[in-house]
């Protein structure tokens, strides 16, 4: 893969909405190069990470009354494993659709591309990966699906599909789809609570969702908002690596090689300079966050001996996180800064490029 998206903007998924055509109008208004449909936790329990990519995983139980969703492990499970995997090994995708009941804003963004008419350069999709799904879903027991080698295969293959299915939602609307597998759990990757959680299984996992992106002629990213062996994401195969570069802008550089390597074959970091904290975002302008964006491409720069100008027409810009735990107006001034932020970029970067012609 070689491509320059040359700092466009694009956004993680969740915003505060409860209107998903609101939310759709701000993504269009904000980042019309790289549009995403929105994650609307505010509309309740099914559009929560886990819940929201829920359907067509066997045994899930919602007990609306203590707001939990589980799945039951009990009894006889065969049978339900074998239509399950009778659908995967069908490669039967619709089985492993999105509904309306647990995302309205896959269809009003959809809507409103149909509307729009034409290609964007790329629509962003995406899906919690399985790496935190599994850690933060329980069983019956509440013990976490992750340790049940039996579900989390289910689990694993079943967020695939979703990668799947939304790309063939979505393709005719964009010359490149990306799909991100949110990983925020691997921000705890090495830590006492996940002792027994393996490098090499974490890789495993997120490369077999990889593999399905790729298979669907999409590019893989992964979106983790705090610090993580970076490298692990690159082992992983994916194209796009977001990290919160308002935070953690310089861990990226700890990883020098592999990141030379990485940037080298034509792939993609994601940086993550808008801040999604609401005390953080009022004290932010444009101009201050191109200029944390510069210094940790410098950063970058120097401990991989690559220019400054490669990883910044290599570079996609978003916010760190998603916005869907902000007030509303702090999350639209978000999408603003970003937009701003990113205009500022790619003037740059074309005065740059016209310069050396």
């Amino acid at each position: 893969m070689s491509l320059e998206p040359r700092c466009t903007a694009t956004a993680i998924g969740s915003l505060p909405h409860s209107d998903p055509n609101a939310a759709v109008q701000v993504v269009l208004n904000a980042i019309p190069d790289a549009p995403i449909w929105p994650q609307l936790p505010a509309s309740g329990m099914n559009e929560q990470m886990e819940p929201q990519y829920s359907e067509g995983i066997p045994r899930v139980v919602f007990d609306r009354v203590k707001d939990r969703m589980y799945i039951d492990t009990t009894g006889d499970t065969s049978g339900d494993l074998a239509a399950f995997y009778e659908d995967y090994l069908a490669e039967n995708v619709d089985k492993f659709q999105i509904t309306s009941e647990f995302s309205k804003g896959i269809y009003a963004m959809e809507a409103a591309l149909e509307a729009a008419g034409g290609k964007r350069p790329f629509v962003k999709v995406q899906v919690t990966g399985p790496v935190s799904w599994g850690l933060t879903a329980v069983d019956e027991n509440k013990r976490a699906i992750y340790y049940n080698e039996e579900f989390m295969d289910v689990v694993v293959k079943a967020l695939a599909m979703k990668c799947r299915w939304q790309i063939r939602k979505f393709r005719k609307f964009a010359e490149n789809v990306i799909c991100f597998i949110d990983e925020p759990i691997l921000s705890a990757f090495g830590s006492s609570t996940y002792v027994s959680v393996t490098r090499e299984d974490v890789v495993a996992k997120i490369n077999e969702v990889v593999e399905a992106i790729h298979g669907e002629g999409g590019l893989a990213g992964v979106h983790c908002c705090g610090n993580t062996e970076w490298s692990i994401l690159i082992d992983a195969g994916v194209d796009i690596v977001n990290f919160d570069a308002f935070d953690y802008a310089d861990t990226v550089a700890l990883y020098a090689e592999p990141m030379k390597r990485f940037l080298e074959s034509g792939k993609i970091l994601a940086w993550g300079v808008v801040p999604t904290n609401s005390a953080k975002i009022q004290a932010q302008t444009a101009e201050t966050l191109v200029a944390k964006l510069h210094k940790g491409v410098a950063n970058l720069a120097k401990a991989t001996g690559l220019s400054e100008e490669l990883i910044l027409r290599q570079a996609l810009i978003t916010p760190s996180c998603g916005t869907g735990s902000l007030p509303v107006a702090d999350a639209e001034k978000v999408f603003t800064l970003l937009r701003e932020t990113s205009e500022s970029l790619k003037k740059e970067i074309a005065a740059t490029l016209a310069a050396t012609r």
